[in-house]
């Protein structure tokens, strides 16, 4: 056997080391990744929406050190597929409403690609002169599509950059207003600056004040109110801005917003922009969600007044189909960010900077290094072009619209702010609360409306998160992720209108309990495919029933989901019974009998493929809907 120290010569013997980067080998492994990706996508439903996993999971699955020796990229994916897939929350599911959407695309990711593939550190015009100045270029083009006055554009000497985050985006324009004063006022002055914005303001905005110096006690959060839908009063801002004058404060800065993270509120950019201009507080609009559906004419009006503000920003990771991470910031006045933000030690020192021909977006930022993130968005606008652009944001808008019409239709849940864009702030009513609790109590509404919410993302099939407004507790509907289609929003409304308790079970239970098998029925309420996922972790579970009902969502019969996996739960000779298999008839029509049925079409295939599984012998049963008894041969 080999010494120790002989092993570790043979490990240090750079005549062996690998090359990181042969062509070869990428394209190789670039295939696989990209297949990989593809078929996640493809079968993206399968999964929960929400991971189901509990805090400390990856840490029991993997080693606790790094592997000594390289590992093959094909045992590296099936980790992934065995240890990572299960604690990610999917994004990209299309039947994911939380938050805000962050919708991807193939133009979006191959631009990422792209970038990634070149790895250029483009932190000025020469480090790499092609990333500079297809930045200004698209943040032109983008800024034109948005109808931005001339003075937010490079050719009306203002301009644009993306940052990674709408918290960067504010901290360099807060930054750039709090040197702007300071140099004119004094350093020491620093204590007497304040920062405004309305309660509803990202928390972004604090985080900024915060990093900057700012006092936090100079930080106002105006309240909103119902009446005038969580916006920002001008009143209430210049009453704050007079107060803090009397006091001998220094107002700097307000952030509007155009779509508030909790009900995607419009704070009124040009009457708060005329408050601020007579007091010397420079403006920010952040539109980091909403920004992007201003390309649309419908909606450009939500940032009417915006030329009295210093800057704007918008998140295209959020709502422009371009992945992440990638904010726009537009302002009237870059030598402002320039002289807050600029350094210039000799190793950077080159001709094309001093000519003071270039941009150099270093100083335009926090970070030296920068990524090429306008490759992406460049693809983006290209592959997809205005007027796709205009109704993917369109289709998204039309089914927040038909969801916020399926919430009217039913009593017992109401819209509690008026939709703007497309998320819809809803929740039980009160009275339906009380009908259910004998209580209206509003703390006891707002605790059975956080139940509900846990309730529903419990189920795995759809995943929402919430807001408060006013005291309030609201469940967010939020609309915008790539994938998601009418479909996925009808689902969502009948997992959410489901009353999903033991209702059923519990009429049923003198029935259960006259036959005698009370002691083999365990009530469980929850996704079944997260059912299946933990009755197949315990090997004893597998063959061990005899009969299973199959009344789901009837897209996952055939494809492998639900079928193969109750053919590993049930005996052979045990029944697998699916139910609407002749979908009301629909099944013999032609293709031209009727509109598109996307039940029909899918119901067909699951009848040819249960037809056509030798491991099953099925019977077709017309009654009702009709149901399909299949029969375990092996």
């Amino acid at each position: 056997m080999d010494s120790l120290e002989a092993r570790h010569d043979l490990k240090n013997d750079s005549t062996r080391m690998l090359n990181p980067l042969d062509p070869e080998e990428f394209r190789r492994q670039g295939h696989m990744i990209i297949d990989f990706l593809a078929d996640y996508y493809k079968s993206i439903e399968k999964y929960p929406v929400q991971s189901q996993v509990e805090p400390g999971y990856l840490s029991t699955r993997l080693p606790d050190s790094a592997p000594l020796e390289p590992e093959p990229i094909e045992t590296i994916m099936q980790d992934v597929e065995n240890h990572i897939i299960p604690g990610i929350t999917h994004w990209q599911s299309p039947n994911y409403f939380a938050y805000f959407p962050a919708s991807a695309s193939i133009a979006g990711f191959l631009g990422e690609m792209v970038s990634t593939g070149f790895n250029v550190v483009g932190f000025n015009w020469v480090s790499s002169p092609a990333a500079t100045e297809l930045e200004s270029i698209v943040m032109d083009w983008f800024g034109k599509m948005l109808q931005l006055p001339t003075s937010f554009l490079f050719l009306g000497g203002g301009g644009g950059v993306l940052q990674g985050t709408t918290c960067e985006a504010i901290l360099c324009t807060l930054i750039a207003a709090r040197d702007q004063v300071l140099n004119r006022v004094g350093r020491e002055s620093i204590v007497k600056l304040v920062i405004y914005g309305s309660d509803q303001a990202h928390s972004a905005l604090q985080k900024a004040a915060q990093i900057a110096g700012i006092k936090p006690e100079n930080f106002r959060a105006i309240p909103t109110t119902k009446d005038n839908a969580f916006g920002l009063s001008p009143d209430l801002l210049e009453s704050a801005i007079l107060s803090d004058l009397v006091v001998g404060l220094i107002p700097l800065f307000l952030c509007a917003t155009v779509g508030t993270t909790s009900s995607t509120t419009v704070d009124p950019v040009g009457l708060l922009s005329n408050v601020a201009k007579r007091y010397g507080v420079w403006v920010h609009i952040d539109a980091a969600l909403a920004g992007s559906a201003c390309i649309c004419p419908e909606f450009r009006h939500f940032i009417d007044g915006i030329e009295g503000a210093n800057s704007f920003s918008l998140n295209a990771h959020k709502w422009f189909f371009t992945n992440l991470d990638c904010c726009c910031l537009w302002v009237k006045d870059p030598n402002a960010l320039i002289k807050a933000l600029s350094t210039n030690p000799e190793y950077l020192r080159n001709k094309a900077t001093e000519s003071n021909q270039v941009v150099d977006y270093k100083d335009w930022q926090v970070q030296l290094s920068r990524r090429f993130r306008a490759m992406k968005l460049w693809l983006v606008l290209r592959s997809y072009g205005v007027v796709n652009l205009q109704n993917l944001i369109r289709s998204h808008v039309d089914m927040a619209k038909h969801f916020e019409g399926l919430v009217g239709m039913d009593k017992r849940f109401e819209v509690v702010v008026a939709r703007n864009f497309a998320m819809v702030c809803f929740r039980v009513s009160p009275s339906a609360v009380g009908d259910c609790l004998k209580s209206c109590d509003e703390k006891i509404v707002n605790e059975f409306n956080r139940d509900l919410l846990v309730s529903i993302n419990g189920t795995g099939r759809v995943y929402m998160t919430h807001g408060v407004l006013g005291g309030v507790y609201v469940i967010r509907f939020s609309v915008g992720m790539t994938l998601t289609s009418y479909r996925h929003v009808d689902m969502a409304w009948d997992v959410i209108a489901i009353d999903p308790d033991r209702e059923a079970y519990e009429v049923g239970l003198p029935f259960i309990r006259k036959a005698g098998v009370e002691n083999k029925i365990n009530y469980i309420q929850s996704d079944g495919m997260i059912i299946f996922s933990n009755l197949l972790s315990n090997e004893r579970q597998e063959g061990e029933f005899d009969f299973a009902f199959v009344d789901a969502d009837k897209e996952n019969y055939s494809y492998i989901n639900y079928h193969e996996l109750l053919l590993k739960l049930v005996k052979v000779g045990g029944i697998i019974a699916y139910d609407n298999t002749l979908w009301q008839g629909r099944v013999a029509h032609s293709e031209h009998e009727e509109v598109e049925d996307t039940y029909r079409d899918t119901l067909r295939k699951v009848n040819s493929f249960l037809a056509s599984d030798s491991r099953i012998d099925p019977s077709l049963v017309s009654i009702a809907d009709g149901l399909t008894l299949c029969r375990r041969l092996r």
